[in-house]
């Protein structure tokens, strides 16, 4: 969960999808982007801009779903 604040870790496991659907290149391409801007956008540093983030999980077949914040009884 990214409200968790562990973005290396979702950009780690991204990565590791992009790697199981043919390679970051080949995920690159698809996405429009260019290789050494994935490689970098999906590594433990990884910063992506939100253009950039959405046009990679297109190009792997997944999207960001945002839900309220569910209030816990008092």
């Amino acid at each position: 969960m990214i409200e968790g604040g562990n973005q290396a870790a979702i950009m780690l496991a991204l990565r590791q999808v992009a790697q199981a659907q043919g390679g970051i290149a080949a995920i690159a391409r698809r996405a429009k982007l260019t290789r050494e801007a994935t490689y970098k956008m999906l590594s433990k540093t990884g910063n992506p801009e939100l253009r950039s983030l959405n046009a990679l999980l297109k190009a792997t077949g997944l999207r960001l779903a945002v839900k309220p914040i569910e209030k816990r009884a008092a």
